[in-house]
């Protein structure tokens, strides 16, 4: 047998290191068996997918140093490696499940959904919507599709019982069917959902093992399910511990950068980041903490990974990038410094700015070193106004990092636009709102255009900027943050 892992990250956002992390231990473990590695790209949620997301994602996991062996920019045997381009088969599928009867049409609105789940509370009953509640009888079927009424496609799952599932790391589990739903496969749209999808994906690409997140543990008796109605053997399954906080709760951006793009704009080199995914739950056999890609592939061996949550500490990262920095010569120092920042792509758009601005070249760092070095040194007296409040200016500032981080096209006007729908909103001039701003990104409101600034930057650092200035004006607390979020939320509803 060859073994074939894969990755199937979702083009929704910004490449996530989570992403990255779950990509390393699949290539190592295809790898040190001589097999392949595949890319999938699952773009099913076709509101939120875009391909700007999926060719940061392509770029970000090969800057790291990670190669696949099949995916959508490369080609192979088992295309299309894009989920959106094989609604066809995904069809094909779904109807063979609903002519076996493993599946059934449902036509129940969103209301009647709520009302099921309330009735089942209100019984005391804890357990998730079976098909029992679901269907309908046959005559209200035929008269909902007479009237055209949208309608989904839900798997069949027990009632009560238990399901079995092998975890390459932990054995046998057993799994409670109650809290497991009758699970949407097919949309109302015909697009299908992450379930079907997985599962015919995975048995055609020929895929042996699915190394993914333990957060898809819950999920494993209904795809398990899948695999015995179309009669497909499983690939072997292993669900890794999750990235955690220092704190221990699960890796988000609220609390830590998550986005590859933004360690690799901080100056990180690939090869500490790879690297320290690597000792993320899993050590080499002589315990050392620096190590090559190749170093661990030669030497990986899954039953190495530990399912305590393993901490994602940035201080920890900066420590081992410092290690790897120094071990460059000179020479390499400095390519990789050209290389990163101070490269002609990115030069170039920031000269336009400051030409204007300089008399000197010497005056360059001056007017422009935010862009080219760390977050600029704030703290609450750099925003000081004769006429604005420093709460004011806060609340600004988180309205503006919740809108930013809704936006799909990063660039100059769509920022602005932001921008000046915020100010509007609050009855405040955009000279007024983005002071704050300007600080935020520049350590001074006397720089050039900072929305031009922020499209420079890019969403990771200009983001991490903005959070940074509102934990130096006194931060938002779990209380204030509810608060202010209903009246964002407000303010995105259209006038009228």
């Amino acid at each position: 047998m060859t073994v074939r892992t894969r990755v199937a990250p979702s083009p929704t956002g910004d490449p996530h290191v989570g992403t990255a992390y779950i990509a390393l231990f699949n290539a190592c473990f295809a790898r040190q068996h001589g097999g392949q590695f595949i890319l999938r790209i699952e773009d099913t949620d076709q509101q939120r997918s875009t391909a700007e997301s999926e060719q940061a994602i392509l770029d970000s996991l090969r800057w790291l140093g990670l190669a696949w062996d099949e995916g959508p920019d490369v080609g192979g045997p088992h295309g299309p490696y894009r989920q959106s381009e094989r609604g066809d088969i995904y069809q094909r599928y779904a109807q063979q499940l609903l002519d076996s009867g493993h599946a059934f049409r449902c036509y129940r609105t969103p209301d009647e959904l709520d009302q099921l789940r309330d009735s089942l509370k209100e019984q005391g009953v804890q357990r998730a919507l079976k098909p029992s509640d679901l269907e309908l009888p046959a005559e209200e079927v035929a008269r909902r599709e007479a009237a055209g009424a949208p309608s989904v496609v839900r798997m069949r799952v027990p009632e009560e019982g238990r399901c079995e599932v092998d975890d390459m790391l932990r054995g046998t589990m057993e799994l409670d069917w109650g809290p497991v739903d009758a699970q949407i496969l097919l949309k109302s749209d015909g697009m299908p959902t992450y379930h079907l999808a997985n599962v015919v994906d995975d048995h055609l690409m020929g895929i042996t093992h699915v190394l993914r997140g333990e957060e898809w543990i819950n999920s494993a008796p209904k795809h398990k399910l899948l695999y015995e109605y179309f009669g497909w053997e499983m690939p072997q399954l292993c669900h890794m511990p999750l990235l955690r906080n220092p704190d221990k709760s699960k890796l988000s951006k609220r609390k830590n950068p998550t986005s590859i793009t933004y360690y690799r704009d901080k100056g990180y080199l690939p090869e500490t980041l790879l690297n320290y995914l690597g000792r993320m739950g899993w050590s080499m056999p002589d315990e050392r903490e620096k190590f090559s890609l190749e170093e661990m592939q030669a030497q990986f061996d899954i039953q190495r990974v530990s399912l305590g949550g393993p901490v994602f500490d940035v201080e920890k990262l900066a420590w081992l990038n410092g290690q790897w920095l120094r071990e460059l010569s000179d020479e390499q120092f400095l390519a990789r410094l050209q290389g990163w920042l101070f490269n002609r792509e990115y030069a170039l758009k920031v000269i336009p700015h400051i030409k204007s601005r300089v008399e000197t070249l010497s005056q360059v760092v001056e007017r422009a070193g935010f862009c080219f070095g760390d977050a600029p040194a704030i703290s609450a007296a750099s925003f000081e106004h004769t006429q604005l409040a420093s709460e004011d200016m806060k609340e600004w500032l988180q309205y503006l990092l919740w809108s930013l981080d809704a936006l799909r096209t990063w660039e100059r006007d769509a920022l602005f636009g932001v921008a000046q729908s915020l100010a509007r909103a609050l009855g405040v001039k955009v000279k007024d709102f983005l002071h704050p701003v300007f600080v935020a990104i520049a350590g001074t409101p006397a720089s050039f255009s900072v929305v031009d600034a922020m499209a420079i930057l890019g969403p990771d650092l200009t983001r991490m900027r903005l959070r940074s200035a509102i934990e130096a004006l006194g931060g938002v607390s779990k209380k204030q943050t509810k608060q202010l979020e209903k009246r964002w939320l407000t303010m995105q509803q259209p006038a009228g």
